[in-house]
């Protein structure tokens, strides 16, 4: 009987927890909605090098990641590695070019992560080109990255006002 009217007492004198405390929680939550809004649009610009002056055009759809071919007067780069001189290439008399082709075989071959396997599969190529360029240099990439099975090509522009 001793213990029951101790336990009775002690039961009395307990604090009762009836809620949460949801402020804290919201914060944080608050916090990590804007940091996602704000990292959100990241990717969805291509910015071009300065050397390279690109055309202008009225576009509507945005860009998706793919293989990028940049050419500058100087030099053609694949994913951001030299493949050939420019002037070598309007130079020479070949059809497609097969530093180019072996350079796509190596990225098809170093995939690293999903992002980069579904860049691969979707065998689509963005051409960065300088507008100086004639187009005679871009027909012969074009044929090479046709010539590798990467059928669909781009060349990027940038975008301007709509006219009208």
């Amino acid at each position: 009987m001793r213990n029951s009217k101790r336990i009775r007492r002690m039961g009395r004198n307990k604090k009762k927890v009836t809620g949460l405390n949801l402020t804290s929680l919201m914060d944080v939550f608050t916090i990590l909605v804007f940091f996602l809004l704000f990292h959100a649009s990241g990717s969805d610009v291509m910015e071009a090098p300065k050397q390279i002056k690109l055309p202008d055009s009225v576009v509507e759809t945005k860009p998706r990641e793919t293989v990028v071919i940049l050419v500058s007067p100087e030099m053609v780069l694949v994913q951001g590695k030299a493949v050939i001189n420019t002037p070598e290439l309007l130079n020479a008399g070949m059809e497609t070019v097969a530093e180019i082709t072996e350079r796509l075989k190596q990225i098809e071959q170093n995939i690293i992560g999903t992002s980069t396997k579904s860049v691969v599969e979707s065998k689509e190529v963005t051409i960065l080109a300088d507008k100086t360029i004639p187009f005679q240099v871009l027909k012969k990439i074009m044929s090479t990255c046709t010539g590798s099975g990467y059928g669909r090509i781009s060349l990027a522009v940038v975008q301007k006002a709509e006219q009208g």
